[in-house]
């Protein structure tokens, strides 16, 4: 049986580190935003190219707290209308309404899964106050229309980059620093994962980062001192003590990652598999690896007996959630074709060349039944 990701095996190549830094974490009587959160803070907004990263418990906190922060700016303001594509993962919507702001929903791109930066003008309203690109499967939006479309219109742009962690434009600009404040998840199936939950927000805005810092430990300015209604959004100690051991291996995971996807883009050939648009380049970083088929049914049957591991990154569509049932009744034709059609194939830095040979000529001899 090929896995679609077997995380044992995948942290397996760090053992010996992990139980080290755990020691050093266990003898040092520190448990709570010690060394470990600020070494990794200091070395993950180096790696981005960012001023700053506030380390927080994870992905969907960085949202929040990125929104709740600007409220505390002056920037938004209750009831705000935030645009966000309508394909992402639900994190990027729980985000926008639990700071009490109006996502609306765009439809992406058929091609690349990303927001559609052509729609996003006729979504633009008076109370339109920011923007939330999303890097799906970790390929980056084409940030330059996104921006001026922002400057036009006076919006905030943020990354929901917790998908993205590496990639890099034309420029050599990496995922979270592409625009005002960014959001990473280091859930443990991310190509730069924790072993348990983490996250971070990256910026190059001082009073930002300075206002979010406090936000994520009670809205403390000083041991028992508090500044703002703040929450318990920290970093464990622990999980930063395994990121610091982690992030020097990232680069070389997404390289292993493109390659395979070079030779699943190259080598699959079947009428009945649409494969992802992207460049051949270090802009995508293929936290997944999605192709669509119209009769995924049998698709993903057929795999099952062949022993190949998949996974739907995503069925359901955030507007078809019983979550967000004022939604329902709306019809998003391009964001729900992705929803039924796609299929994410294994991609990860343990999968071996057999297994991916073994993928492709599975797949070349796929048919309909």
């Amino acid at each position: 049986m090929i896995q679609f990701l077997d995380l044992h095996k995948l942290n397996a190549r760090f053992e010996t580190e992990f139980q080290q830094e755990f020691k050093k974490f266990l003898d040092s009587g520190y448990y709570v935003l010690g060394k470990n959160v600020t070494a990794f803070e200091k070395s993950y907004a180096d790696y981005c190219g960012t001023q700053f990263c506030i380390g927080v418990s994870n992905g969907l906190d960085a949202l929040i707290l990125i929104l709740e922060a600007y409220k505390i700016l002056g920037k938004l303001e209750e009831g705000d209308e935030i645009i966000v594509p309508a394909n992402t993962y639900i994190a990027s919507i729980l985000g926008i309404t639990k700071a009490g702001l109006k996502p609306v929903l765009v439809e992406p791109d058929l091609e690349t899964f990303n927001l559609d930066s052509i729609k996003i003008e006729a979504a633009i309203t008076p109370k339109t106050k920011g923007i939330l690109v999303v890097h799906l499967y970790g390929q980056l939006v084409e940030m330059s229309n996104i921006q001026g479309i922002a400057k036009k219109h006076n919006l905030l742009v943020m990354e929901d980059a917790a998908q993205a962690h590496g990639a890099k434009n034309a420029d050599g600009k990496k995922a979270g620093n592409l625009s005002d404040a960014a959001g990473f998840s280091f859930y443990p199936t991310k190509n730069l994962g924790a072993l348990g939950e983490a996250g971070a927000v990256t910026t190059n805005d001082e009073k930002l980062a300075e206002i979010i810092a406090k936000l994520r430990n009670y809205g403390s300015s000083s041991k028992y001192v508090n500044q703002y209604k703040g929450v318990n959004n920290r970093l464990d100690e622990i999980q930063a003590a395994f990121l610091n051991v982690k992030l020097p291996h990232l680069d070389a995971d997404n390289e292993i990652r493109r390659n395979i996807a070079n030779r699943y883009l190259s080598e699959i050939k079947n009428p009945l598999l649409i494969l992802p648009t992207c460049k051949n380049d270090e802009s995508h970083v293929f936290h997944q690896f999605v192709i669509r088929t119209e009769n995924r049914t049998n698709l993903l049957a057929y795999l099952t007996e062949n022993e190949i591991g998949t996974l739907i990154h995503y069925e359901i569509p955030p507007h078809k959630q019983e979550a967000y049932q004022e939604w329902n009744r709306l019809e998003f034709p391009i964001t729900e074709k992705i929803h039924h059609e796609c299929v994410s194939l294994p991609i990860n830095p343990i999968l071996k060349t057999e297994e991916i040979t073994t993928i492709i000529s599975v797949l070349n001899t796929y048919k309909n039944q």
